[in-house]
């Protein structure tokens, strides 16, 4: 009998006296259990499924072994055992025969029976015997009465004796598949196909990448090394998971056989196995996803959730095998190594194999958002958001919240759709870490402290969750619990470029220079990402007023970038600079910047163009700034940070350079609640630029005491403005402004503080200037 694509474990094999039951692992004979090993078992039932078929050794040894080299002598001793149970001599081969260099034939011939046609198997010793009279009927009655009690009896003990196989507070790990068929491209690839698919379960949880990494690294294996059932047993004992799932593939001429099996960590015992076959390459992802969706329910997930969150493979991925395997790659770049620069061929490999893939469009869009090349970041975005009918539930959150978020930028959908996401998924940790980032941009950072210590909660191991932990802290000007934060996460060896940078500016908000430097030393060998510190360095040598150091370092920021091959940050680092200039009074310097920018890469990203708007309304080019926010304006009219952040404090900035200060004060009430956010990728700009431009129209109307509340809310949230430079202009702005309300002691104290920070300041910037002559004035 030849194998056929619809069999199933639930059919049913019968030669002479003997009947197979695959599902549960049973050779019976007359009805009487014959005693097999699980191997003996296997070897027994590749046979009977290939019928008088030659079954190499070779492959049988690959399907009965799949992920273990075996020698032949094993396959010998369970032919041997095999033969014995089934009653052979070794003058008398009825049912195995040896076909001499090539392996065995099974000689008998098979018949499949579907177990629909079956009578009930009781796991009683118990007989119940019953004789049927044709020519009675009072006889069929009384077989339907046994035959009703033994269905009862049977229904009773399998639902309201069985506890299910895991629950909802188990974790599993993932292994890697064993692949014995040669083709390369089901390296990784069916893994990563595996877990889209368990992924979709809100009942099943894996245990995070960052947590296999670590935990490999503890066990001395390679932290990307191949994740064996082995290795993967002992990872899941380590991390207190409850089960294993690994899987194999194999082929038999151009067919394909893929097994899955989950065992317990706590026992070793077996929980749950499935097998499916598929006629070529091309139905590979498709027995995945059955395999993977009977194995959910034997493990414990409802039928209804299995079948609500079960969404094909080849829809919600793709039917590339070639384009999944690229995919699969990008993630341990981005998930594993958080080598976001790194992923990006990658997932570009995969979306020109498959333009359709959903997903691959998500995940480069996100490592370029996180690269800072957001117009980049935008557009493939925007691609997945297109096609995100195609993705499973899972995914789908993932691109429409990131779509919102990011592209739209409305943060009040985003956040409706990631506490939905919350709710249907609330073990996975990627919610909470993007509500902190949503609740940091609002300024709501109190919000954001309990969102990332969730994360953390969740994903204990993940570099990122400690780098923002660090960050909270700091912007809630709690330097103490940032630093044990931060102390903590090294001594867990949880470091990362991400903490270094959040260390830096702890550092800077204690005025730990060491500190600082320590950080940059260690950025330099990581020359494709040292262009941020090198680039926070440029803000915190402009903060000291040694703005020709800040150039040096702007400069070698922008070069670091551009090596890295991030034009739009590169072009960002020379409207940051330009910005800096422009507040201190270097007009010239500033327009060089500006025009450098607009060399390497048009403003159309949302903060490059924000940044070239705001620095070309402090340098007083008009024109050139209302032309841009206006552009901005219409392209994101619902983006929260665009509308009551960037543009209201560019307005009122405007508004200012046409001597209109009650225009920039009235300009600026849409941004109150916003202002003290971190806006743009990551907080690359700096928050409460409108409280700064407030003061300063303020100032303009001669309204003293109101501008000293605006410049005193600058400097009571160090936390938050940092190293940037209106963090020490606004000392001097309050000087101002006391001046201005009659009160000279203060004026002359916030003269001094200024003087004080810019102490060895270049001699020659305008401001300082300025600032010398008002403050003589006071003596």
């Amino acid at each position: 009998m030849p194998p056929s694509a619809n069999q199933s474990a639930k059919d049913l094999y019968e030669f002479g006296p003997f009947r197979v039951d695959p599902e549960k692992e049973v050779l019976l004979r007359a009805g009487e259990p014959v005693p097999l090993t699980p191997k003996t078992f296997q070897i027994l039932l590749v046979l009977v499924r290939h019928g008088r078929e030659v079954v190499t050794k070779d492959d049988l040894m690959k399907m009965v072994w799949p992920d273990t080299f075996v020698e032949e002598a094993n396959l010998s001793r369970n032919i041997f055992l095999l033969r014995k149970a089934l009653g052979e001599t070794p003058q008398d081969h009825q049912y195995i025969v040896t076909v001499p260099g090539r392996g065995y034939r099974f000689a008998e011939d098979v018949q499949l029976v579907p177990e629909r046609e079956l009578n009930i198997v009781a796991a009683s010793r118990a007989k119940v015997q019953v004789q049927v009279d044709e020519t009675k009927p009072w006889g069929w009655i009384a077989f339907a009465i046994v035959l009703l009690a033994a269905v009862a009896g049977g229904m009773f003990r399998l639902f309201l004796h069985r506890s299910p196989v895991l629950t909802e507070k188990d974790t599993i790990v993932l292994a890697d598949f064993a692949n014995t068929t040669g083709d390369p491209v089901f390296d990784t690839t069916l893994r990563q196909g595996m877990a889209v698919q368990l992924e979709q379960s809100p009942f099943l949880s894996l245990i995070s990448d960052a947590l296999t990494r670590e935990t490999l690294s503890l066990m001395g294996q390679p932290a990307d090394g191949r994740l064996t059932p082995e290795i993967a047993y002992d990872v899941c004992r380590r991390t207190q998971g409850a089960a294993v799932i690994d899987g194999s593939i194999s082929n038999l001429g151009s067919q394909y056989v893929l097994g899955l099996k989950a065992v317990s960590c706590r026992s070793g015992d077996s929980l749950a196995e499935e097998q499916e076959r598929a006629d070529g390459k091309e139905q590979v992802l498709g027995a995945v996803d059955k395999a993977a969706a009977k194995l959910r329910k034997k493990l414990g997930e409802s039928l209804n959730s299995v079948e609500r969150f079960d969404t094909p493979l080849e829809q919600a991925t793709t039917p590339s095998l070639e384009a999944l395997q690229a995919y699969s790659l990008g993630r341990q770049s981005m998930v594993v190594k958080d080598e976001f620069a790194e992923a990006v061929p990658f997932f570009q490999r995969a979306i020109r194999l498959d333009p359709n893939f959903a997903i691959a469009y998500a995940a480069l869009g996100s490592s370029f958002e996180i690269l800072g090349e957001t117009e980049l970041g935008e557009e493939s975005i925007r691609k997945a958001y297109d096609l995100r009918v195609r993705v499973s539930e899972q995914e789908k959150f993932y691109i429409e919240s990131t779509y919102y978020h990011y592209v739209i930028g409305d943060r009040e959908k985003a956040r409706q759709i990631y506490e939905l996401w919350a709710h249907t998924y609330p073990r996975y940790a990627g919610t909470p870490l993007r509500l902190y980032v949503l609740y940091s941009e609002l300024g709501q950072y109190e919000n954001a402290l309990k969102e990332i210590r969730e994360a953390i909660r969740l994903d204990p191991v993940r570099s990122v969750n400690y780098s923002d932990l660090v960050i909270n802290y700091v912007n809630l000007n709690r330097p103490k619990e940032a630093r044990a934060a931060g102390e903590e996460a090294q001594a867990k060896k949880h470091d990362s470029f991400g903490l270094r940078a959040q260390l830096y500016l702890l550092a800077f908000l204690e005025n730990d220079a060491a500190g600082m430097a320590q950080q940059v030393n260690w950025a330099a060998s990581k020359p494709a990402r040292e262009d941020v510190l090198l680039e926070l360095e440029a803000d915190t040598a402009s903060y000291f007023g040694m703005l020709q150091d800040s150039e040096d370092f702007s400069y070698r920021a922008v070069a670091s970038a551009i090596r890295a091959q991030k034009r739009e940050r590169a072009a960002s680092y020379e409207a940051r600079a330009a910005v800096r200039n422009a507040l201190s009074g270097r007009i010239r310097e500033a327009r060089l910047h500006l025009h450098a920018a607009s060399a390497r890469v048009a403003a159309k990203g949302v903060d490059l163009q924000y940044g070239t708007a705001l620095a070309l309304a402090f340098a007083g080019d008009s024109a050139q700034a209302q032309a841009l926010i206006d552009e901005l304006a219409k392209r994101r009219p619902d983006d929260s940070i665009v509308q009551f952040n960037y543009l209201p404090a560019i307005r009122a900035q405007l508004a200012l350079d046409r001597n209109d200060p009650s225009e920039a004060i009235e300009a600026l009430q849409a941004a109150a609640s916003y202002e003290f956010g971190s806006p743009g990728n990551t907080g690359f700009w700096s928050c409460l630029y409108p409280a700064y431009v407030r003061g300063e129209a303020y100032l303009a109307i001669h309204k003293g005491s109101a501008a000293a509340a605006e410049f005193q809310k600058i400097i009571d949230h160090r936390g938050i403005v940092l190293n940037q430079l209106i963090g020490v202009l606004a000392h001097l702005q309050l000087g101002r402004a006391y001046a201005m309300s009659g009160d000279a002691l203060k004026a002359k104290e916030a003269y001094q503080d200024f003087l004080m920070l810019w102490k060895d300041a270049d001699p020659d910037i305008p401001i300082l200037k300025q600032a010398k002559a008002e403050y003589a004035k006071l003596q």
